[in-house]
């Protein structure tokens, strides 16, 4: 009987270093890249996580702060958009940051979360009227620059 509670009591503890060691690999193959400092709204500041997922999809996650309401900008637009541009120069619309459903807080919060098979080298987000742009104008408001991943 003491053998069987020592077998499930050390079979628990190597579940639970296993665990452990399976959250610190995935969280490993990260890449955090900070957004440049914006000429269009200077107090934006955010970065970009990227990691993989079990299809080994590329995982992008967005976290803003300090971001204005996108109805004050000079000239006055709807949406903020995120773009990628992919290792093979293909830029692609990711979609939009809403700031009239939420996303947007007093705080001037904002996150955004999306997948994709193609390799970001760059992430950036623009101003826009339409969420459905397959090129961005000229507004950039974020940018992370170049990296590699």
């Amino acid at each position: 009987m003491k053998t069987m509670k020592l077998n499930t009591l050390l079979n628990k503890i190597f579940l639970g270093v296993f665990v452990l060691h399976m959250l610190f690999a995935v969280d490993a193959s990260a890449k955090k890249v900070k957004f440049l400092t914006s000429t269009a709204v200077p107090a934006a500041r955010g970065h970009v996580i990227i990691n993989h997922d079990k299809n080994r999809n590329y995982v992008i996650s967005i976290h803003l702060f300090n971001l204005a309401e996108v109805e004050r900008l000079e000239p006055t637009k709807r949406y903020y958009i995120v773009w990628m541009v992919t290792d093979e120069e293909t830029t692609m619309n990711m979609g939009k940051i809403d700031s009239s459903t939420g996303f947007l807080s007093k705080k001037l919060k904002a996150s955004f979360k999306t997948a994709t098979s193609s390799k970001p080298s760059n992430i950036y987000i623009t101003a826009e009227d339409d969420p459905d742009r397959q090129y961005p104008e000229t507004q950039m408001i974020l940018s992370t620059g170049n990296f590699n991943m």
